[in-house]
């Protein structure tokens, strides 16, 4: 499958890969066509999906059983008229549903928006009047259809709630029931070009209103960097990617790369995580490819993995926020596997990586894909030495890659402000060493400038969670007289220091900072919380701590 897409897909090094790295990208391409059907027709009974969920129920859906129910998902939608451009709200958890509807919706030329089942009622005005919804599909849950409910009478583009589950609601239709009655579907003309938009994420960001992230059907074609030479997936692969359908991660992880590739998509659908449930699920399925954020690795090795079988891994990778060497050593000590960390945004597909050629450095993002015209740039404009920090840039001068967004839907203005003269930026600090690794240090806005000093939140907030005293914290800056800015460590403190004499602890966890990083980036002024906030997302609102709101 994967040939259609690629002239070379093989590579002898991180410089072949570089220098020959290439994708066609078909006219009209859609993924649920062109993919997803084709695989059902040249091997119908090829596992797709692996579905299990933690009442110990277990699903396999072929390609062929995901053609069919894909189509009959397709005519259902389109009699209730969701056709071309139409925007439909999926807030299905890890149902198999979201699979069906999404490639469905895909199918029909229409707009999916993948939300989290956490939105209130508030997020779901927002949300429907902002992207004009016509449609939402969400699963049985009573507090996900309670806020809707609640949301409905603000939200006057709502046409159709279909429920996905045991019960059907007042006022919803039932999935089931509904597509359980449709007949043959018959792809429409002109279901769409590649121009048109087939992916909405609204980006949960740490200031205003959460911006439309507008994708368009080339989209999953960016992601066979993120599967192929990023998690270094085969057609015999059994990948895991830790993520709710809500979050953008999810189609980096469970859809599109991974079908592109070949690889069946291991879905474990639980509504409270826990490391040793998931480690058991590695163990009873034979997961060979896993992926996840450092949070979710943190809690893995605090359990005992000596009573695992973990020997079905073959891969590891880790995404979503900047991996702390301790995490990376202890995984690496207990399983054998170094983790290979990735960095990208909801406006990109994977964007630097470390390669399968490449020696990891613990901390370290890795080095650009070669599917992006990518530079650290300096606030002059000039291209960054190797230890200077400056953002990281995508340059388009040579047409947008295929996986780089749109744009902001209906928000001109906000990606002129990004997104113009043939560079989008990320709003994302790096740097990059002598051997050309790259090395995060925060967004644009949350680099601390500290007596002529660059310090970047992450490299001191690594410094502080190897403190047993740090459960959670986020570094800030305050403004001071002297030095202009002084680092801030809020802090979240684990159960058995909660009682502890706090003027002492400060002095300890800046003594610690001191002996762990550059001893100028120790937090001066240290403030203990009960919590931290956070986005519907679960990223830390460093602006509210900056304003005081926490």
């Amino acid at each position: 499958m994967i040939e259609k897409f690629l002239p070379r897909k093989e590579f002898e090094s991180l410089e072949d890969f570089k220098a020959n790295f290439k994708i066609n990208v078909p006219e009209n391409f859609n993924f649920a066509y062109d993919v997803v059907d084709e695989w059902a027709r040249i091997q119908p009974k090829k596992r797709a999906i692996c579905w299990t969920n933690d009442n110990g129920d277990h699903v396999d859906i072929t390609f062929d059983e995901l053609r069919h129910h894909s189509d009959i998902t397709a005519y259902y939608f389109q009699k209730l008229g969701i056709g071309k451009g139409d925007r439909v709200m999926l807030i299905l958890k890890r149902r198999f549903e979201f699979w069906f509807s999404i490639i469905a919706l895909h199918k029909l030329g229409a707009v999916c928006i993948p939300a989290t089942h956490l939105l209130t009622k508030k997020d779901i005005v927002y949300r429907c009047n902002a992207a004009g919804i016509k449609m939402i599909v969400a699963v049985d849950d009573d507090f996900v259809i309670n806020e809707i409910n609640a949301a409905r009478p603000d939200c006057p583009t709502i046409e159709h709630l279909i429920a996905v589950g045991n019960q059907c609601p007042d006022g919803w239709k039932d999935f089931h029931a509904g597509t359980r009655h449709s007949k043959i579907f018959v792809r429409p003309e002109n279901v769409n070009t590649n121009n048109d938009i087939s992916l909405l994420y609204f980006t949960s960001g740490t200031t205003g209103n959460p911006k439309m992230v507008a994708h368009d059907f080339t989209y999953p074609l960016g992601h066979i960097v993120t599967a192929k030479y990023w998690q270094n997936l085969h057609e015999g692969s059994l990948h895991l990617t830790v993520a709710d359908t809500g979050w953008g991660k999810a189609v980096w992880g469970k859809l599109y790369g991974q079908m592109i590739v070949g690889a069946t998509v291991f879905v474990y659908d639980h509504n409270k995580f826990a490391a040793a449930d998931l480690l058991s699920m590695i163990e009873k399925y034979k997961i060979t490819s896993f992926c996840a954020p450092p949070t979710i690795y943190r809690f893995m090795i605090k359990e005992d993995l000596t009573k695992y079988d973990l020997s079905s891994l073959e891969y590891a990778t880790i995404a979503g926020e900047p991996l702390s060497p301790t995490v990376f050593n202890a995984f690496y000590k207990a399983t054998g596997i170094k983790p290979m960390e990735g960095f990208g945004q909801t406006e990109t597909t994977l964007t630097i990586g470390n390669f399968p050629w490449m020696e990891p450095k613990p901390g370290s993002m890795g080095k650009p894909s070669p599917a992006y015209d990518l530079d650290i740039v300096t606030s002059d404009g000039r291209s960054a030495e190797a230890g200077e920090q400056g953002e990281i840039i995508i340059r388009t001068n040579a047409g947008k890659p295929a996986g780089l967004f749109k744009g902001y839907f209906r928000d001109d203005e906000r990606t002129k402000q990004i997104y113009s003269d043939h560079i989008y930026h990320t709003g994302d600090v790096a740097w990059r060493d002598e051997d050309g690794y790259f090395w995060f240090v925060g967004r644009t806005d949350d680099v601390i400038k500290s007596s002529g000093y660059r310090i970047g939140p992450f490299e001191v907030e690594s410094a502080l969670m190897a403190h047993p005293a740090v459960l959670e914290c986020a570094i800030t800056g305050v403004p001071d007289e002297i030095r202009g800015q002084v680092v801030k460590a809020t802090i979240v403190l684990t159960k058995e220091y909660r009682n502890a004499d706090k003027e002492a602890l400060i002095k300890e966890i800046q003594n610690h900072v001191k002996h762990v990083t550059a001893p100028y980036k120790y937090p001066r002024v240290v403030e203990f919380v009960d919590e931290l906030p956070k986005t519907i997302s679960g990223k830390i609102r460093r602006s509210a701590i900056r304003d005081n709101k926490v």
